[in-house]
Parts: C-alpha cells; sequence; structure tokens
C-alpha cells in the first residue's frame, strides 16, 4: 500500500499491500497517536494521586472514592472491543479524533464535579473516550508503520504508555503542590487541543469495513463485561446476594453475546482470531503479564509501607523505577521486535521480571532503598522488554482488514489484566495474612507463568511447519 500526504490534511492510504507511510508524514503520524494515547494514560495515573483530596472535598469515603478509578476503568475495558468495531467502520483515525473531543468533554465535566456520582459518571465518560483512542491506537501504528518496522512503531507507542505512566505522579503532584484537584483535570485542555489539532492534520486516512454496526452485539458485549466485573468485585469484598444475581447476568449476557455473534463474520468480540494459536497465545502471554504486574503496582506500596516501614512521602519514589524500566525497555526493545520472534525476546522479558519481582519478595526488613530501586527497575525493564514484540505478535497473526478486532483485544489483553490482577490482589487482602508480601509472591509465579507460556510459541512454530 503505498501512502502519500493529501494536501497538508491528512495522510491517505491507497491500495492494499500494507507499506506505511515515509519521512514527515510518518513523524506526524506517531506524534498524533502518541499525544492522545499520552492524553489517556497520563490522566490515569494522575488521577491516583488525587483520590485523598477528591474524597475530602466531595465528603466521601476512602472506599467509595476508589469508584473514580474504577468508574474510568470499567468504561474502557466494557466499551474497548464495540469501539474497536464502529472504529474500522467510521475509520480509525476518524475514531481516534472523537475519542479526544470526547475525553475533552468529559475532562470539563470532572472539573465542574461537585459530588461523587457527578465525578464517577464524567470519569466513565472519560474511560468511554479513552477507549475510543486506545481501541484503534495499535491498528493506527500498523498502517503507519511498514510491516519489517512494526514492532520500532509499538515500541514507541510503548514507550509513551510507560512515560506516562511514570510522569503520573509527579505531575498530579506538581498540580496538587499549586492548586485545587479540579486541575488536574483542566489541565487536560492544552494537551487535548494539541492532539486533536494534530490528529486531523496527520493520521492516516485509513480503509474501512463495509460492513454494518452491529448494535445488538455492542449492548450484549459492553452488559457482559460491565457486570461480569461488578459482580466479581462483589463476591472478591466479601459477597451478597446482588452481587451473586450481577454474576449471573453476566454469565447470560456472555452466553446470548456468543450465540448472537456465533455466524457474524466480523464479530465485536473476535473469538475467531482467538482460533489461530500464534494469536491466542500473544493474547494469553499479555494478560498473564499484566495480571503479574498488577500484583506487584497495587500490593507494593503496602509492602513499602508495612514490611520496609518507608513513609508514603518515598514510596513514590521508589516504585517510579518500574515505570522507567519499562518506558526505557519498551523504546530499546523496537528494533530487536522487528528481528527476533516474541518466543524469545517476551518469554525473556517475563523471566528478567519474574526474578525481579521474586528478588523484591525474599528482600529483608533491613533492605536499603538501593536495593530496592534496582530490583524494581530490574522487573520494569524485564516487562518493557515483554510487550513490544508479544503486541507485535498479536498484530502480525491478525488476517488483514481484522486490524480493529485485533489492536482492540491487544488493549483488552492490557485493561483485562490489570482488572482481573486488582480483583486477585483484593481477593489476597481478604482471605490471606502478610497479604502484601504474598502478593509479590503471586506475582513472580505469575511472571514465570507467563514467560513459560511465551516459550511456548517455540513449539507451536516447530509443528506448523512440519504440518
Amino acid at each position: 500500500m503505498s501512502a502519500v500526504a493529501s494536501g497538508g490534511g491528512s495522510a491517505t492510504l491507497s491500495g492494499h499491500d500494507l507499506q506505511g507511510l515515509h519521512g514527515t508524514a510518518r513523524t506526524r503520524a506517531m506524534l498524533a497517536v502518541a499525544l492522545s494515547v499520552l492524553l489517556s494514560v497520563l490522566d490515569y495515573a494522575v488521577a491516583n494521586v488525587a483520590l485523598p483530596s477528591i474524597a475530602h472535598d466531595i465528603h466521601a469515603s476512602s472506599s467509595q472514592s476508589i469508584w473514580v478509578i474504577n468508574a474510568y476503568q470499567l468504561a474502557s475495558l466494557s466499551m474497548l472491543l464495540p469501539l474497536a468495531s464502529i472504529g474500522a467502520r467510521i475509520g480509525f483515525a476518524r475514531m481516534c479524533r472523537l475519542g479526544i473531543a470526547l475525553f475533552l468533554v468529559a475532562s470539563v465535566c470532572c472539573a465542574v464535579s461537585h459530588s461523587l456520582l457527578e465525578l464517577a459518571l464524567a470519569r466513565a465518560l472519560q474511560g468511554a473516550g479513552g477507549a475510543c483512542i486506545m481501541s484503534v491506537n495499535i491498528a493506527l501504528v500498523r498502517f503507519i508503520y511498514p510491516h519489517a518496522e512494526l514492532g520500532r512503531g509499538i515500541a514507541l507507542n510503548g514507550l509513551v504508555i510507560g512515560t506516562g505512566v511514570a510522569l503520573g505522579p509527579t505531575v498530579g503532584s506538581i498540580v496538587l503542590s499549586f492548586a485545587d484537584w479540579p486541575w488536574i483535570f483542566w489541565i487536560n485542555l492544552p494537551l487535548g487541543l494539541a492532539a486533536l489539532l494534530l490528529a486531523s492534520l496527520a493520521l492516516p486516512v485509513t480503509p474501512r469495513s463495509e460492513r454494518s454496526i452491529d448494535r445488538v452485539g455492542i449492548v450484549l458485549t459492553v452488559l457482559a463485561f460491565s457486570t461480569t466485573v461488578v459482580g466479581v468485585d462483589d463476591l472478591v469484598h466479601g459477597g451478597s446476594t446482588l452481587g451473586v444475581a450481577v454474576v449471573l447476568i453476566g454469565i447470560v449476557c456472555w452466553g446470548a453475546l456468543l450465540r448472537w455473534q456465533h455466524r457474524r463474520p466480523d464479530p465485536i468480540v473476535p473469538i475467531d482470531l482467538l482460533r489461530t494459536g500464534s494469536f491466542a497465545i500473544a493474547f494469553l502471554v499479555g494478560t498473564t503479564g499484566f495480571i503479574a504486574s498488577n500484583f506487584f503496582i497495587i500490593a507494593m506500596p503496602f509492602t513499602l509501607e508495612t514490611i520496609f516501614h518507608r513513609p508514603p512521602t518515598v514510596t513514590g519514589f521508589l516504585i517510579t523505577p518500574w515505570a522507567v524500566g519499562v518506558a526505557v525497555m519498551s523504546y530499546l526493545i523496537g528494533k530487536a521486535a522487528d528481528r527476533f520472534p516474541a518466543a524469545v525476546l517476551s518469554s525473556i522479558g517475563l523471566a528478567i521480571t519474574s526474578s525481579g519481582f521474586l528478588m523484591l519478595w525474599l528482600l529483608p526488613e533491613t533492605a536499603t532503598n538501593f536495593d530496592i530501586i534496582w530490583r524494581t527497575g530490574w522487573a520494569g525493564a524485564g516487562f518493557g522488554m515483554f510487550q513490544p514484540p508479544n503486541n507485535r505478535a498479536m498484530m502480525i497473526a491478525a488476517p488483514r482488514g481484522r486490524e480493529g478486532g485485533a489492536s482492540g483485544l491487544v488493549s483488552v489483553a492490557r485493561l483485562g489484566g490489570q482488572t482481573m490482577g486488582a480483583l486477585l490482589v483484593a481477593a489476597v487482602f481478604v482471605f490471606a495474612r502478610h497479604a502484601s508480601s504474598l502478593c509479590l509472591l503471586c506475582a513472580a509465579c505469575t511472571a514465570a507463568g507467563g514467560a513459560t507460556l511465551s516459550v511456548s510459541r517455540r513449539f507451536l512454530m516447530s509443528s506448523t511447519k512440519k504440518t
């Protein structure tokens, strides 16, 4: 597929042999994707820091204020695949621009909220905007970069995500040092407007699916994801009759969804892509990796406080090397991801991550800050090594014309793994003693399991060649 810049506007793709963009057009398009992704990821990370201030100002308890985070996460997870399907129909670039615009409107709504309900609803709208962006960002990268350099593009995308996660706590702390919490949402406006302008000028015009939008499938997908997560969350925190009922509703919705889309050629939940062995393994490896990361990310602050006796002011500093390691290695691994298979790079990366978590678990209470920092950075570097090759493997395994569904599943592996990890951490804290330390061991074991699963791709490839 050849690519040219059309009259200073969006880059236009023609034909069906994907060759990507070149020169300035590629740089501008990738910058547009990077800004839009940074907008989504940075705001999610910044909001975490502001939770205590938000809870105090809107007179909500600490446990209630968690819905400021959960509303965003739940909306993003439940809407990723439907929006990826719609993006394939209306164009990936248009979906990205729609997401940025929706995110900006939602940010204003968040900033002017006066109650927990108002803020949670605005955050859900923000999560929908973020889902618009994240559902198509990898698909856009596939059209921006040629096949031979796709790993580099995905690595740059991973660098942006890692940078956003790393900067989030710092940006949040700086804003709260000089202003009230609504300003963590007001600061989205200049970044969002810049992203929207660049996305309007630089993103490639990609081929569109001619199939009609499956409205019934969209409703069933949103219901299936949201009711399952909400119900399981209730059961993990002690359970109630209502929680059991919600889980049962989720199961019914999943059954209805799978039955509805069984004969559809382009299903919203692309189960057919998971029938391809290489795609399915990459998806499972990605999900497992993010389960492991959330075991660490959620439990580590408690470990630092209760076991290593560090004050809260030092906790963020000691965890930052994880995000730095992820961001730096995600960038450095870009070229290698195009030369070496994910079965090698992702397996080594998750093995390194597992060893880092295990070394943190084995640390004595007298460990120095340096002991914690270098092990955390080591684990983060391994995680950054695992992501780009694995995401590339998913996109390469997807048939042409299914970029939207594949991109959506890449994000589902991330968000789904994070959500499952959070639920498992909650279960450990409810049912186990010394829960924070146990979560580190669980993180190490889960990452090791992901590395083992990733290695199995070598045997799959060998058996495929023999066949």
